[in-house]
């Protein structure tokens, strides 16, 4: 049976993977400005099995609004300029030689309030993923105290610690939400 600082280490671990998860998922929210990130989710043929586009290509910002992409085989070029244009991204890549450039399109106030909308409704699914995290931790503990493995008021402790962990990383993807629009916003 796991002690209560096992739980709270366990559970502050289990929160940051949550973190980390909803800035990856932010990374591929597209705003006007260029993230080689967004193609990170993009599949290219190669030689008949399918693979992200930096494992076939060097993928690069150009200027703040251009992603380039620098195939490392010729040839590949028109396959990876196919996947970028069949993608549910919306992008229009154009080569130039061996480069291929991305554009990054400008974003209507529709599209923007759109992104905006997604990125809340990501960050409301990572405050139920740490909340429901704080709702095992003290299911946890009060599983020991059941059991006479603690005392209540370790119980009280270790739920107060907890809620300063859950509300830490509550603050923290409220950070993120604010950056986020406001990145969507500016562009």
């Amino acid at each position: 049976m796991a002690t209560i600082p096992e739980i709270k280490q366990s559970t502050q671990a289990k929160m940051d993977q949550s973190i980390a998860a909803f800035k990856n998922t932010l990374t591929k929210i597209r705003t006007g400005r260029a993230n080689p990130g967004i193609l990170d989710t993009v599949q290219v043929d190669y030689y008949g099995s399918m693979m992200p586009i930096g494992q076939v290509a060097n993928v690069s910002l150009l200027d703040a609004r251009t992603i380039s992409v620098q195939p490392w085989e010729k040839g590949m070029g028109a396959k990876i300029e196919k996947a970028i244009r069949e993608s549910d991204l919306g992008l229009n890549p154009a080569s130039m030689g061996d480069l291929i450039r991305v554009p990054m399109p400008a974003m209507s106030e529709e599209r923007r309030k759109e992104m905006t909308k997604l990125v809340r409704h990501e960050a409301e699914t990572a405050k139920i993923a740490i909340r429901n995290l704080r709702r095992d931790a003290n299911e946890h503990v009060k599983k020991l105290v059941k059991d006479k493995a603690a005392t209540e008021d370790d119980h009280k402790r270790a739920e107060a610690d907890v809620q300063k962990v859950t509300d830490k990383h509550i603050a923290e993807i409220d950070a993120l939400v604010a950056a986020k629009e406001k990145e969507i916003m500016e562009v």
